[in-house]
């Protein structure tokens, strides 16, 4: 059986970080493992506490997992501390871990910045040169090329220049534009669109971390990333489509919607 490891924060809410990632990669068939970076309180109307894991700690996380279970691919989500960043860095080179995916969990869906200068420059510095691919959203994209992104020729723009810059692939991901929830994937110089229908479903919690959970699982699979990206993004418009409602604010996917309710 394939394996993969998600090293994020926990949502206490289900719909996103830790949760979403095994979620979606026990749907996809591969054997999910986690190494918690951060534990926070959070609905679905919000955020009303994080608590950073000790360094220390993380790095125990991961060599237990890696000195066992070798995991097929990677997934890196949400790490806010310099230390942090470092640590897994530093397991990930020693290690000679495959398929890197880093999801640069930089900005809240309210515009809010959530790493430091000094956290995004490590996490330029450390992780992004040796990740697979990088799957930022706009804003991410904006910060991480220094550059306002309105246009599809502004995203051509970002995700080339942040692939050379870090020599790695780029999926810029259109949802945060007023278009049909395209994705731009920069590889090796080329550029790649991957087209997707908007569904209308408010019900978005959690999207950014089940995407590159799901590329993952279908990387460590054995597929092409260009495959791997087709398929997410049909899992997630499918996740979608399901229309499953719960929580008072922006809630959760339905994840397992391939499953028969068992009443």
């Amino acid at each position: 059986m394939k394996t993969a490891l998600t090293i994020a924060g926990s949502d206490s809410c289900g719909g996103a970080g830790i949760q979403a990632d095994i979620k979606t990669m026990t749907m996809h068939g591969v054997y999910a493992m986690s190494a918690v970076t951060a534990l926070t309180a959070q609905n679905t109307t919000g955020v009303s506490g994080i608590m950073e894991v000790d360094p220390a700690f993380l790095e125990k996380q991961l060599e237990s997992i890696f000195t066992d279970i070798f995991p097929d691919a990677v997934k890196i989500g949400m790490v806010s501390g310099v230390e942090l960043i470092q640590v897994i860095a530093m397991i990930l080179k020693k290690y000679h871990a495959k398929n890197i995916i880093v999801d640069p969990v930089m900005v809240a869906t309210s515009g809010s910045k959530l790493l430091a200068d000094q956290a995004v420059e490590t996490l330029e510095k450390e992780l992004l040169p040796m990740a697979y691919l990088v799957t930022p959203n706009i804003p991410e994209a904006e910060i991480l090329a220094g550059m306002p992104i309105r246009t599809q020729e502004d995203m051509e723009k970002a995700a080339e220049y942040i692939g050379t810059k870090f020599g790695c692939n780029v999926l810029l991901k259109g949802g945060h534009q007023l278009n049909e929830a395209n994705d731009l994937l920069w590889k090796d110089g080329k550029i790649s669109w991957f087209y997707g229908e908007r569904i209308n479903n408010p019900n978005t919690h959690g999207t950014g971390c089940t995407l590159s959970s799901a590329i993952a699982s279908n990387l460590a699979k054995g597929y092409s990333l260009e495959i791997s990206i087709e398929k997410a993004k049909n899992y997630i418009s499918l996740a979608l489509a399901a229309m499953l409602d719960l929580g008072q604010g922006n809630g959760p996917m339905n994840h397992a919607f391939s499953i028969t309710d068992q009443k």
